[in-house]
């Protein structure tokens, strides 16, 4: 909108109540069907890989400008068996693992290896509380035992080997013409609490920098060209990788959408129109322009994020305060509306427009440096300038681990000429 497009926006209801979502009211104009609206676009941007792809394999098929998955590439992330199964078709070592369809048949492949670490991880759109990471074979079992129990984690799911390492991502953006220059290092910070403690969300934030050269991207992004070709995908393709103590990566799944709130904070770096680059890359096209610094971003929440058990009427509406022009270039709404709240001016109280709350996971904050540690002192000057009347929750060490991890990294090869902090002089 603000470089002059028409926008129509297609949003789901809310998941766990299927209300009207609230979300982008009175910002952007919501339509309540999307497909009546196909013909009139010349850009459609799918945001999500899990729904509709059904009915819009018939507009990939005619070659409508859709930047975003189809079915088959969907399910590469979707699929963790078939994630591996296009890894290893390519090349490129994965962990061994095995997928199961019956509890029974996990516990009984845990116990048979009781010397080992595993990881259990659902295929599909589960929840991303329902990975889990063992310190033995002892809690994955109890963990089995008790997902069994309450039928909590349906469908398939994989069990891998644990191996121990530095989490470390690379994408980039595809088209017909293959990737584009700049792809993306980054590294995210998965659980809800300081030094990754608690329950895993996602992501809570995450570092970044677009790079024309990367080690990573030679080894388990690049082999994937002729795959995604096959696909004919247009979007963006991240793979992140736990990097072993002898530097081999092992790739941990596929992300072929945007990642959130990763798409956010790539547009803290990214120059120019936010939609023509997109169209270009449809047309095979490279013409995305971006900073070549460091990007933080760090995501704020209210209660009662990541659970969502809440109804929506309760954390909808909280007025969201220090929003205004020195904020707003770094500021990346995620559940948010148009709303009128009191708000403090010359003295007095006055109801005011503003930006108010449209559900728990309220906003991205984002800061650009040359290092690490001021991209995200720059994230963090806007994250003390926002507020909201509702108990704001959100990490305050996203990019500390870096400080250590970075040096072994590179003594690997990787994410070359990444500085954490300026080196003072005696």
């Amino acid at each position: 909108q603000e470089y002059g497009h028409e926008i129509k926006w297609y949003i789901d209801k809310t998941k766990t109540e299927k209300k009207y979502n609230w979300i982008g009211t009175g910002l952007v104009p919501r339509v309540r069907e999307w497909e009546p609206h196909m013909d009139w676009a010349d850009l459609i941007f799918l945001t999500d890989n899990v729904k509709h792809l059904d009915k819009l394999a018939y507009y990939f098929n005619r070659g409508y400008p859709i930047f975003g998955p189809t079915w088959e590439a969907a399910n590469l992330e979707l699929d963790r068996q078939a994630g591996v199964e296009a890894f290893e078709s390519v090349g490129i070592k994965t962990i061994p693992g095995q997928e199961f369809k019956s509890y029974a048949a996990a516990i009984s492949y845990v116990k048979q290896n009781p010397e080992k670490r595993f990881v259990s991880k659902p295929n599909g759109d589960a929840d991303k509380a329902l990975s889990y990471v063992s310190k033995n074979s002892a809690d994955m079992v109890y963990m089995l035992e008790k997902w069994s129990k309450s039928n909590t984690l349906k469908g398939s799911f994989i069990i891998q080997e644990f191996i121990p390492g530095m989490e470390m991502a690379v994408g980039g953006w595809f088209g017909p013409h293959g990737f584009n220059k700049y792809v993306l290092e980054n590294w995210e910070f998965k659980k809800l609490m300081n030094d990754d403690k608690g329950v895993a969300t996602g992501e809570q934030g995450t570092v970044m920098r677009y790079v024309t050269e990367s080690l990573l991207a030679e080894e388990v992004l690049y082999p994937l060209e002729p795959i995604l070709h096959k696909m004919g995908y247009v979007g963006y393709v991240d793979i992140n990788c736990m990097i072993a103590k002898d530097g081999t990566p092992y790739p941990l799944e596929f992300t072929n959408r945007p990642g959130w709130p990763l798409y956010n904070i790539q547009q803290a770096l990214h120059k120019g129109d936010p939609a023509q680059w997109m169209l270009d890359l449809i047309n095979g096209k490279d013409t995305l322009k971006v900073h070549e610094k460091i990007a933080t971003g760090v995501v704020m929440s209210q209660p009662d994020y990541p659970y969502y058990h809440l109804p929506v009427e309760e954390v909808t509406g909280i007025p969201i305060y220090g929003v205004d022009d020195s904020t707003k270039p770094w500021l990346h709404p995620c559940e948010v509306m148009a709303g009128t709240a009191p708000c403090l001016e010359d003295g007095k109280i006055v109801n005011k427009k503003m930006w108010v709350t449209a559900g728990s996971y309220i906003i991205v904050c984002s800061g650009l440096g040359k290092t690490v540690e001021e991209s995200k002192e720059a994230a963090y000057k806007i994250v003390d300038k926002i507020s909201f009347p509702n108990s704001p929750m959100y990490r305050t060490d996203i990019g500390h681990r870096l400080e250590k991890q970075l040096p072994k990294l590179q003594a690997m090869g990787y994410c070359d000429g990444m500085v954490y902090c300026e080196e003072e002089d005696d």
